[in-house]
């Protein structure tokens, strides 16, 4: 799997699973197409990975992931906005051109 998560994100997501899961807790990342970036994403924190999700350890992250994000987040980096217009996580896709801008932020909150 070749895809970035910055050194921003890697902090949203660590402190998402301290906050919101216990020992062996990782952080789940279902992305699907759509949005700007040509991706939307879902986020949970979970005990464990759900059946077909494939552990990816991303730094100091535990991710889980669905086959579909693995494919979608090829060649993607994934970052973290913290500003008055969004708050979230924001995924820069080379391979999108939908958009004047190549970013979606998704969420913080769950």
């Amino acid at each position: 799997m070749n895809f970035t998560i910055t050194p921003k994100a890697e902090k949203f997501m660590r402190l998402m699973v301290m906050s919101d899961g216990g020992p062996g807790a990782g952080f789940r990342l279902a992305v699907s197409p759509g949005g700007c970036s040509g991706l939307n994403a879902d986020i949970s924190v979970l005990a464990g990975p759900l059946p077909g999700d494939a552990v990816v350890q991303k730094g100091a992250v535990k991710l889980f992931l669905p086959a579909e994000s693995r494919l979608l987040l090829e060649g993607v980096t994934v970052d973290f906005t913290d500003t008055a217009a969004k708050t979230g996580l924001v995924f820069h896709d080379p391979k999108a051109t939908a958009c004047s801008s190549h970013s979606h932020a998704v969420p913080a909150g769950l």
